[in-house]
């Protein structure tokens, strides 16, 4: 039990003098005992010490040069003999053999095997001629030698005649003489030096062959080789990258062909901003263990994952490698062509909507005609205005009808007001009711065009619904208690999609959806399988992929939960035989354009100013009581003439159920009726607005008079 102190404490100062009387009163405080401080033992300090040593970043780069220069001076020396070896030998034609065999190129094996011969007779006869060089050599020396003293002799000779001293016959052969005696001796001063710097000449000569190939870990080499960013793509790099996959096979197949493995590899040709190249894997080795593989071989290639792309092209045992450049993907692409170009027209059936560029820098444009449309992805990625883009396009072209549902209700289609026939915007489930009567509203239509005699053409319908899982997850029953979401046999919204789905491209009445994170609860199984174009921005999993885009897609290297959330916005993959795909793929990445609201804005003005006029719902009717000329008034808008059979359309989009089944002579009979009889102009019948406002009108007088 620890014991307290009792300290006795004075509110004075000491005394200064022996004699004063201390008077202050005394007070006694209590206090603990406090813990014996215990000394850090010597060997711990040393170990902290020697552990911030070791650990420091200056010590740990010292330990990377020591390993990186010795390895460096190590494995120059396994190169130059590697490279000495297949100079006296014919491996180096062994392993162009092999190669050739491994890929199946009989032709190349030939031409390599016949070089081989050639090489292996050359060094034969090399290997003769040194049986008989000896006595050559010898020979050679000793006529050479007499022709050089008689030479020398002769130009002794010729200096005495020329100076008259005899002496002068062998000046010339003791000046050659002292020459090599010169010779002599700088060799014996400049050997002992020679002998001993050699080693070390060649030890540098060995650590510079190694330096130039970075013949080392890649943990030990500097960090702006380590990095590679930006490193061009040779053949070299892509081999070494597919060797250290880590897959034995295909390691094992290029170790024996050597530095031939660059037989595998096609042509390395620039596409875009980056490069592209096929390889074609050795015998054992399948495309999936490659594709499995991607963010390894994108850091073998020293770049990002998002940077490179597998797919399979139709080759067998090929895979097609597009290789970014660094940090390319991460610019921006142009402005849209709908944008910079105000006098640009739609074609809904020969033209192409200009929706991007694909990852070579081209121009990426999808066709519409006759195709459902499904484009998904994660939640703030891209996706209306991916979808937003194709309707802006199609929208100048004037003949074009939308029916067009938001179930999000912020704003993102209000431009289109005044375009569209419908429009309803709003997430709630009276939404969604609204919605589904809409879609089933282009289902009547649908069905009243199929019922038409053959040969009628009929302007394109776009019923178009973003954020349709709202819809597919609507909970609201109507009186029957039939639901409006699910996707069974019974709910209204999947139901009218699926009908659509299987007849309407006959009679131009397409389904385009947008959604969310795709999954079989929100985006049925039946209706994105009905879409003939699927796209997808950035996914979580290969499942939402795989729904997304359905599994040849995948299959063949599609990739769209590989995308950036966030980073790569407005990049989707796309699936369709609307756009062009390089020969062999499945599917093709794409970079959008990107139109902002005001943007949109300005292009749907171009749109509505091609049009007569057209006035947006914003509600269904639902069988109220209706006025058949207020509505004919209500459907023409602010154009002066309306073809009567597109006044019969509109009409059947506005209240399907009072005017689905009406024919040109339920409108005549209204209009004769009125005063407001249609005529022909320019030899189509038409219904004139002001005709129509004057009945409305009179007729409005003759019953406030009847009132009266």
């Amino acid at each position: 039990m620890s014991e307290n102190v009792v300290r006795l404490h004075k509110h004075t100062d000491p005394p200064t003098e022996p004699a004063a009387v201390d008077t202050a009163p005394t007070v006694l405080t209590v206090v603990p005992d406090a813990p014996p401080v215990r000394p850090v033992p010597l060997w711990v300090r040393s170990g902290r010490a020697v552990r911030t040593a070791v650990t420091h970043e200056r010590t740990r780069s010292a330990g990377r040069a020591v390993v990186r220069h010795g390895l460096y001076t190590f494995n120059g020396g396994r190169i130059a003999a590697r490279r000495a070896w297949d100079g006296r030998t014919g491996s180096r034609y062994e392993r162009m053999i092999r190669a050739a065999e491994a890929a199946g190129n009989l032709e190349a094996a030939e031409e390599w095997e016949e070089r081989l011969q050639r090489f292996r007779a050359a060094r034969h006869h090399r290997r003769m001629d040194l049986l008989h060089s000896p006595v050559d050599a010898a020979k050679g020396v000793a006529v050479g030698a007499g022709m050089s003293v008689g030479v020398l002799v002769a130009l002794g000779v010729i200096m005495a005649i020329s100076t008259g001293q005899a002496a002068d016959v062998v000046t010339p052969l003791s000046a050659t003489i002292d020459f090599i005696a010169l010779l002599i001796r700088i060799v014996q001063i400049v050997w002992g030096p020679a002998v001993t710097i050699g080693p070390f000449l060649a030890l540098l000569a060995l650590w510079s062959v190694g330096r130039k190939q970075h013949a080392a870990p890649q943990w030990a080499l500097p960090a702006n080789v380590r990095s590679g960013e930006g490193e061009p793509i040779t053949p070299s790099i892509v081999v070494k990258a597919l060797r250290d996959l880590g897959v034995p096979a295909l390691a094992r197949a290029i170790k024996e062909m050597g530095d031939a493995g660059a037989s595998m590899l096609g042509p390395i040709t620039i596409a875009g901003c980056g490069v592209e190249v096929d390889v074609t894997l050795p015998s054992g080795v399948s495309t999936n263990e490659v594709q499995n593989k991607r963010r390894k071989l994108a850091e073998n290639l020293t770049r990002h994952e998002h940077e490179v792309f597998i797919t399979i092209p139709q080759a067998a045992r090929t895979v097609r490698l597009w290789i970014a450049d660094s940090g390319a993907l991460d610019e921006p692409i142009g402005p849209s062509p709908l944008v910079t170009d105000e006098t640009m027209t739609a074609d809904y059936k020969k033209g192409k909507a200009p929706w991007g560029q694909d990852l070579r820098g081209d121009a990426a444009a999808l066709s519409l005609y006759q195709r459902h449309l499904l484009i998904t992805g994660l939640s703030n990625q891209g996706k209306t205005v991916a979808l937003r883009s194709l309707a802006l396009w199609l929208a100048l072209d004037k003949s074009v009808q939308f029916l067009m549902g938001d179930l999000k209700g912020v704003g993102d289609w209000a431009m289109f007001d005044g375009l569209a026939t419908t429009l309803i915007q709003g997430p709630t489930d009276e939404h969604v009711i609204q919605v589904t009567e809409m879609v089933e509203s282009a289902v009547d239509e649908m069905n009243r065009r199929i019922q038409a005699p053959p040969g009628t053409q009929f302007p394109p319908l776009i019923v178009l619904v973003d954020e349709a899982q709202v819809a597919f997850m609507c909970p609201a029953k109507d009186e029957d208690k039939r639901p409006y979401g699910g996707s069974k046999a019974n709910s209204r919204y999947f139901m009218a999609v699926r009908k659509i789905h299987n007849q309407g491209r006959a009679v131009n009445v397409l389904m385009w959806q947008g959604t969310q994170d795709p999954t079989n609860e929100n985006l049925p199984k039946l209706v994105r399988e009905g879409a003939h174009t699927r796209a997808s921005l950035a996914l979580g999993t290969e499942s939402q992929a795989r729904m997304a885009l359905g599994d040849k897609a995948v299959d063949g290297g599609a990739a769209p939960n590989l995308l950036r959330p966030g980073l790569d916005r407005g990049t989707l993959v796309v699936a369709s035989d609307g756009i062009t795909i390089p020969a062999g793929q499945s599917s093709i990445t794409v970079r959008t354009h990107y139109i902002d609201d005001d943007a949109a804005t300005a292009i749907t003005d171009r749109a509505k100013a091609l049009r007569d006029g057209v006035t947006t719902l914003h509600a269904i009717d639902r069988g109220e009581e209706h006025d058949p000329l207020a509505d004919i008034a209500a459907v023409i808008g602010d154009a002066p003439r309306v073809r009567t059979k597109d006044v019969l359309a509109r009409l059947a989009t506005r209240n399907p159920g009072a005017y689905g089944k009406w024919s040109f002579i339920d409108l005549k009979r209204v209009l004769d009726t009125a005063g407001a009889e249609p005529y022909k102009s320019d030899g189509v019948m038409v219904v004139s607005r002001d005709r129509v406002a004057r009945a409305l009108t009179n007729r409005n007088s003759e019953g406030s008079a009847s009132a009266e």
